[in-house]
């Protein structure tokens, strides 16, 4: 299988299992973001509550697309590490794995809602940080610190956003909506009226679909991470697309940098597309040779060509200084997203079994974390408004998210705004100040903690492998 030695299919598979098993536990950990609000409100009885989330899961991993999966395959430049001993491979790809599952499973047992999210890219930038210690690290970097600078700031700004907006959408609620009974504690084991039950369920519903889409994307992200480490010559292209088409491209290219008067670009212009020039000419002559066709000891080669050209290529046309006319600024850019196609892609049956993980994982083990943020968050019982403000502030940030292929913290958003809809409530008084200290603690700890720990995981495992 894969044209792998025994032993090392054997760790492919097992770090394909441990995969699935971080985004299981990622399901049953990130539950509550979704059903904590339906459930105490009466809108559903717990169980239908969970799989009805669990489902809304698979299918937004499923319909998510994969911008979020290459946002975290993108965060560590693997092509710096695929053409190293692949043993070295393993040991990134058990550490990343081993330290993202531990912190998730440590903080799910205390009831802790910290971020799935949070964990892998700390995990994720722990290796990076530890590779660029080894002896075969010539480059000096091992991490995208363009990439990671992007993904840190959506975390940073994602829950303060959740806040925020439901606070302010709570008073505006009280403006506008008379029925009192919004702001009251919902009576014990009676369900809300149709029209209130809708809304919650609606907003459920789509939090649970969001969260798919999104946080399922990182686990397609991790799979994908691994394979390509592990079979790069299998899946370092998508063998699907045609090779013409990448010709194509290629040349359209190569024809719009020969029209630019490269001379009256400045220094850091030249430099790029001098760049793109040689990893073109690196393309062409590996097309040329094997007919047009994409040979399979060259799929590597091609790979990191792609990913050179889309990279220097972003840098001239997101700022196209002047030499560069508006019509080859276009071309540039196109052809740039037509050959990233090559690179970008996972096959079905990833999707398939992290959809599978996840929607399963949201049905088991949810009961600490629901307790948690239906109970502890604020001192008051949870009221319709404040899940119906704090869900759809949720669902509209990790949505947004989704579409600009930015991986956001689902735990970390809806927290947010349920302690924002209880400050709305009754001030700041409102929140319990020993379970959001708790929070916070996870919060701010689960970065270092997890890049420490995949570090120090990366060197045991280098050192045993």
């Amino acid at each position: 299988m894969f044209g792998l030695e025994t032993e090392l299919l054997l760790l492919l598979l097992f770090c394909l299992l441990a995969a699935c098993a971080f985004e299981f536990v990622n399901g049953f950990h990130d539950t509550a973001n979704a059903v904590a609000t339906v459930i105490y409100t009466n809108s559903l009885q717990p169980w239908t509550a969970v799989v009805w989330s669990g489902l809304c899961n698979f299918a937004g991993v499923m319909l998510g697309g994969i911008s979020v999966a290459m946002g975290i395959v993108n965060l560590l430049p693997v092509e710096m590490l695929i053409d190293q001993n692949v043993w070295h491979s393993v040991a990134m790809i058990l550490a990343l794995l081993f330290s993202a599952i531990l912190w998730n499973l440590g903080t799910w047992y205390y009831g802790l809602p910290s971020s799935s999210s949070h964990t892998l890219i700390g995990s994720i930038l722990g290796v990076g940080l530890a590779f660029s210690f080894m002896p075969e690290n010539t480059s000096g970097e091992a991490v995208n610190w363009s990439k990671a600078s992007e993904i840190g700031l959506s975390l940073l700004v994602s829950p303060l956003f959740g806040f925020t907006f439901s606070l302010l959408l709570m008073f505006l609620l009280k403006r506008l909506v008379k029925d009192p009974q919004l702001f009251r504690e919902p009576p014990q084991k009676k369900a809300p009226p149709v029209v209130i039950r809708g809304v919650l369920i609606t907003t459920s519903t789509l939090v649970s679909f969001f969260h798919g889409s999104n946080d399922g994307q990182k686990g397609v992200g991790l799979i994908m991470l691994i394979l390509i480490s592990i079979v790069p010559v299998t899946f370092a292209l998508d063998n699907r697309l045609n090779p013409a088409a990448l010709s194509q491209n290629i040349n359209q290219i190569e024809q719009a940098i020969r029209r630019i008067d490269v001379a009256r670009l400045p220094p850091k212009s030249r430099s790029n597309l001098k760049l793109v020039a040689a990893q073109v000419d690196s393309v062409q002559a590996i097309l040329a040779a094997s007919g047009g066709a994409i040979p399979q000891r060259e799929r590597l080669t091609i790979r990191r060509d792609i990913l050179l050209i889309n990279r220097e290529l972003k840098a001239v046309t997101s700022n196209p200084p002047q030499g560069i006319s508006a019509e080859d600024n276009t071309i540039l850019r196109e052809s740039a997203g037509g050959i990233r196609s090559y690179t970008d892609y996972a096959p079905r049956w990833v999707i398939v079994i992290v959809s599978l993980s996840l929607g399963f994982g949201t049905m088991v083990g949810w009961k600490r974390i629901v307790k948690t943020v239906g109970e502890k968050i604020g001192k008051q019982h949870l009221t319709y408004a404040q899940g119906a403000s704090a869900e759809l502030v949720a669902a509209s940030t990790i949505g947004l998210a989704s579409g600009l292929g930015l991986p956001v913290s689902t735990t970390h958003v809806l927290s947010s705004g349920i302690a924002g809809s209880m400050v709305a409530s009754g001030g700041v008084s409102n929140i319990q100040p020993r379970t959001v200290r708790s929070i916070a603690l996870a919060w701010v700890l689960t970065l270092p903690v997890s890049v420490t720990l995949s570090a120090m995981l990366y060197f045991l495992f280098r050192w045993i492998l």
